[in-house]
């Protein structure tokens, strides 16, 4: 049997998916709404990131499926056990601890001598 046009296949049907709920169902991952309410952008940019590191050429259909599956059980997985604050997966949120860092301490005018 010829393997279907990676045109067809999950890659194509997870980037045409409209929200995280999607993703969860077409990868058939359990998810507690509670966790993705409040980060489904988080869940989706971490999965994001894992599957940068990926290489799918040549691999067959069930097991791209397989490997995005444990992405994304992974990215939750990341979020079921921390906050996105804690996690810091967008650049503003990054860019926040830099900030916190170059900012200069606060010394009262009582204190001055």
């Amino acid at each position: 049997m010829i393997n279907p046009c990676p045109a067809t296949g999950i890659l194509v049907r997870l980037n045409k998916a409209s929200s995280a709920e999607e993703f969860f169902s077409l990868l058939g991952v359990d998810y507690d709404p509670k966790i993705v309410n409040v980060a489904r952008l988080h869940i989706l940019k971490r999965m994001g990131q894992y599957l940068d590191k990926e290489q799918f050429a040549g691999a067959p259909e069930p097991e791209i499926r397989a490997r995005c599956k444990t992405m994304l059980e992974q990215a939750y997985a990341d979020f079921v056990a921390s906050s996105p604050i804690d996690q810091r997966v967008f650049k503003v949120l990054k860019d926040a601890v830099v900030d916190a860092k170059k900012a200069t301490a606060f010394v009262p005018l009582s204190e001055l001598k």
